[in-house]
């Protein structure tokens, strides 16, 4: 006689459903090392296609790729979908608006991305003057600057390391991402942005946060932040990931 299958373990209480692009080798590695620290919240993952180094969708996003990986997660009926991707902020901040209300328009699940939970996050830190780093080529990384300016960010220092190819950005070593924060926190700015949910730099942010006394908000771990805060499930736990989890009131 078959065993039914326990599929409302007590200790799994809650579910986070995680897009990532195709060529990511970061987000899920990011996601499941803080769900470690919240034991009751399980994470499910779907693609969708993001890779080499030419973006086949420069100007949007592919909405049936972005939709389809959606739905596949709205499956299991997770409490809320998150785009753990960081194109939005190069698109401009309303296109995951957009992308937000259209998951939960089809799939009737709450949702957030890594560009939605910056906006939630930087009135906690009062940040207007950010710098920002990432792995991208020049001509990438000055429009992301100035969509960043378009929403009345001062951008007072950045730094990028040219990477073409999106799987490279997940080999960039700790002490090259460190290398760039450092340079960038001579600014002083109020807060440093992590720009790019497949480069590693969620390992290194809580070190060089104590170090510099600047704020460091990575995308990977910004959208996993606002999915747990949005979920209820930020109660001081995951400190080690960064300040964000220093505020545990439901965010944005």
């Amino acid at each position: 006689m078959a065993h039914p299958l326990p599929s409302l373990r007590p200790e799994y209480q809650k579910a986070i459903g995680v897009i990532t692009p195709s060529a990511n080798l970061v987000v899920e590695r990011v996601t499941t090392a803080i769900l470690s620290d919240f034991p009751e919240v399980s994470g499910h993952f779907s693609r969708t296609p993001v890779f080499g180094s030419k973006d086949l969708f420069p100007d949007d996003y592919d909405w049936d790729g972005m939709l389809a990986a959606a739905r596949l997660l709205a499956h299991a009926k997770p409490d809320i979908i998150v785009w753990n991707g960081s194109k939005g902020a190069n698109l401009g901040f309303p296109a995951d608006d957009a992308l937000c209300a259209r998951i939960t328009g089809e799939c009737g699940i709450p949702a957030t991305t890594s560009t939605v939970a910056l906006q939630a996050a930087l009135p906690h830190f009062g940040a207007n003057r950010i710098a920002v780093i990432s792995p991208y080529g020049r001509a990438y990384q000055e429009r992301l600057l100035g969509r960043f300016q378009a929403e009345g960010l001062a951008i007072v220092a950045e730094a990028h390391a040219d990477i073409a190819d999106n799987l490279d950005f997940a080999a960039m070593p700790d002490e090259a991402i460190a290398a760039m924060t450092r340079q960038v926190a001579a600014s002083r700015p109020d807060a440093i942005l992590s720009w790019c949910t497949n480069m590693p730099a969620a390992y290194v942010v809580d070190g060089l946060e104590r170090e510099l006394g600047i704020p460091i908000l990575d995308s990977t771990t910004l959208a996993i932040w606002h999915a747990l805060s949005s979920i209820g499930a930020l109660d001081g736990r995951g400190r080690r990931w960064g300040r964000l989890f220093d505020i545990r009131s439901r965010a944005g």
